[in-house]
């Protein structure tokens, strides 16, 4: 016999629940000023999860398998058919701060070391694709892949409902408690809540880049020319030979410090292009963008080859699924990260991390700078909870870069290795929220790092 599925209705600008159509029903093809007006539509109700985590990089991927192991059914809802999102779609093969973190970012660590890889810090993509899945089926989070979110239901102020859109159509999650992963904090979005974007002044974002995978040069050969950090090398050195070379070829990088990520001894990753005033919410402008930075990337390689010698088998292996973005939606939370916080040290009882990396802020303007503009010198300091509880919507938490936060303090907190660790905290509080029945807000939460 049949299962007899559940449905709810809705139109394109929102939702239909219990009854109450907040848009009305529009007629086929309908136009309106400035836009087409969809009918009402049928969307198959899902069955209902504890925790649904959007978004499977560093911190969703952290989210998911920390609620599951602590006690709660887990769905974690992924554009990519694979985990791993800025480590593994925009091939950002090392981990940033990472190194004072325990939990689920130790044991990431310690997988590398049986990798093979030159250090542990940088990875190899498909390997931790696969051990990202490992870490997620073991702990029995259902994965949803090639699952795009597209909007949320809110009711009485608190969020209840995922819509998702994938080769089914139409989809309706239920959950008790969600985890907004997606980086530019879609789900938030959608669900009503408040953001910040970019410079408190100008509005300005840092600039995008778009990786690449090289083969046929050798580490050796790059440490000869010293065009890759070791020590006794300055930050600078190895990217200032390395642009020298490209310019000898007859190219030149918008990055103006390319660097070159060892994975193996003759497999590279590269990161050598910034993408300037980037609207990271529009996908024309981000369309454009990547087509600009692949061929960018490829007249790189072409220069360097044309140089023979130790260049001349060098060729792309990839270039990233998705150009990477640094900075986005910052939702609105119950507490904001300040630059304050990171002059002074801050200290809370309700930590999810410590914070150890410096005000990373790439060039905004490459009519001045192409490098990484100057900062200030910071403290280590924590990441409170409360600025991964949405302020806007109940039931609501963010993981990742989208977290509450001003613009300087996010340039510190957005990398990789504080992902994991807020995702993994974010899990925790997700599960035990939604197994008593209470708001993220609600539970006991003390730091234990």
């Amino acid at each position: 016999m049949m299962k007899r599925r559940k449905f709810i209705t809705g139109t394109l600008a929102g939702i239909a629940v219990a009854g109450l159509d907040f848009n009305g029903i529009a007629q086929a093809g309908e136009r309106s000023k400035g836009g087409v007006r969809l009918p009402a539509v049928t969307i198959p109700l899902c069955e209902k999860s504890d925790v649904i985590v959007c978004g499977g990089g560093p911190a969703g991927f952290a989210a998911a398998v920390s609620a599951a192991r602590n006690g709660a059914k887990v769905r974690l809802i992924e554009l990519q058919g694979y985990l791993g999102g800025v480590w593994t779609a925009g091939l950002m093969t090392h981990f940033l701060d990472a190194e004072n973190k325990g939990g689920l970012m130790r044991e990431l660590l310690d997988i590398q070391k049986y990798a093979g890889v030159v250090q542990p810090r940088w990875f190899d993509v498909e390997i931790t694709k696969l051990w990202l899945e490992k870490f997620c089926v073991d702990s029995g989070v259902e994965l949803l892949y090639h699952t795009r979110v597209t909007d949320a239901i809110v009711d009485k102020g608190r969020l209840t409902t995922v819509i998702t859109e994938n080769c089914n159509g139409r989809q309706a999650w239920p959950a008790s408690i969600f985890i907004d992963a997606t980086g530019n904090g879609d789900l938030a979005a959608r669900a009503g809540c408040g953001f910040d974007l970019g410079h408190p002044q100008t509005g300005q974002t840092q600039p995008a880049s778009l990786n690449m995978l090289v083969s046929g040069i050798s580490l050796k050969d790059l440490q000869d020319r010293k065009m890759i950090e070791m020590p006794g090398l300055t930050w600078a050195e190895s990217k200032d030979n390395l642009l020298t070379e490209i310019r000898k070829g007859g190219a030149d990088c918008s990055y103006a410090k390319p660097t070159f990520f060892s994975i193996r001894n003759d497999f590279f990753s590269l990161m050598s292009n910034h993408q300037y005033n980037l609207n990271s919410l529009d996908a024309i402008e981000i369309t454009k963008a990547t087509i600009a930075a692949r061929a960018e990337l490829h007249r790189q390689i072409d220069a360097l080859r044309s140089l023979g010698g130790m260049w001349k088998d060098i060729r792309i292996v990839a270039t990233a699924d998705q150009i990477g973005i640094r900075e986005s939606r910052r939702i609105h939370g119950l507490y904001t990260v300040s630059k304050e916080d990171m002059i002074r040290g801050a200290r809370f009882d309700d930590a999810v991390c410590r914070t150890t990396f410096s005000v990373d802020i790439h060039a905004l303007d490459p009519a001045k700078n192409k490098g990484v503009d100057p900062s200030f010198k910071v403290k280590p300091y924590d990441i409170s909870l409360r600025s991964l509880i949405a302020k806007d919507v109940k039931g609501l938490m963010m993981a990742g870069r989208n977290i509450s936060g001003d613009f300087f303090a996010h340039a510190s907190y957005r990398v990789t290795g504080n992902a994991v660790a807020m995702g993994e905290s974010a899990g925790k509080v997700a599960a035990k929220a939604a197994l008593s029945g209470r708001l993220p807000q609600e539970v006991e939460w003390k730091n234990n790092f």
